[in-house]
Order: structure tokens, then C-alpha cells, then sequence
């Protein structure tokens, strides 16, 4: 299976534009995607993307996320805790420079950051 992602020697990133709402997360609530390279197909289940995610400080979640892919975490500034409650109370902190890498179908989270965060995430589905 062939990888969908083009050749980008290095280049500069513009860290202010081009931001997104990443899917299972409401507008407004402080967390935003930055698509780097690739894309998924998740109703074919197939691709392979690699994106900057980011939380403002104060922003909690409060439900579990499940996918059908594989994820690579990595929380490269910030704080991130994960497991806190539904009023953003409890977890297990990290900071900078701690990884996670999830098969599909694992549940995690809720996620929250008091200082707010940068992670840069590899999502990819299984070759056929």
C-alpha cells in the first residue's frame, strides 16, 4: 500500500495560521489541529497523516476517545494530564518531551492542560 504523503524537504511552519477543529472536539473549547502531511480515510480505513494538535491553558476534556487507527503521541511543550473527571479534577500529569503510542480501539483521555500544550501526532491504519 502506497503512503499518501508528498516529499517536503525542511521548511518553515507558520505556527499562527492554518488551524483547525480536530474532530470529536467542539468550537470554542481551546483545541486546535494542524495537518503536517497526509490524510486519513477513516471510512476506508486506510492512510497515514501526521499533525500538531494543541490545547489553550485551562481547556479540559470530559469523555474517552476510541479510533480505529493507530496513534503516536508525542507532547513536545506544555503540560497534558490524562484520566481527570468530567469537572476537569484528578488524572496523571506530563510534561514535555513524554510519548504514547495507542493501537486502534484503545480508550483515552479525557485530556486537560493548565498551562496548555503542543503534541505532535502519527495516526495511521494497519497495511492491508
Amino acid at each position: 500500500m502506497a503512503v499518501n504523503k508528498v516529499h517536503k524537504e525542511f521548511h518553515t511552519i507558520d505556527m499562527t495560521h492554518g488551524w483547525g477543529l480536530p474532530e470529536g472536539y467542539k468550537p470554542g473549547q481551546g483545541v486546535e489541529e494542524k495537518i503536517l502531511s497526509g490524510a486519513l480515510d477513516q471510512a476506508n480505513r486506510r492512510g497515514t497523516r501526521t499533525r500538531l494538535l494543541r490545547f489553550q491553558p485551562g481547556v479540559f476534556t470530559t469523555a474517552q476517545f476510541t479510533h480505529d487507527y493507530w496513534e503516536e503521541v508525542f507532547l513536545v511543550s506544555g503540560d497534558l494530564t490524562v484520566g481527570n473527571d468530567a469537572h476537569g479534577e484528578g488524572g496523571e500529569p506530563f510534561s514535555n518531551a513524554t510519548y504514547a503510542v495507542r493501537p486502534p480501539g484503545v480508550p483515552h483521555g479525557p485530556f486537560k492542560s493548565n498551562g496548555g500544550c503542543l503534541l505532535l501526532e502519527i495516526h495511521y491504519y494497519d497495511p492491508v
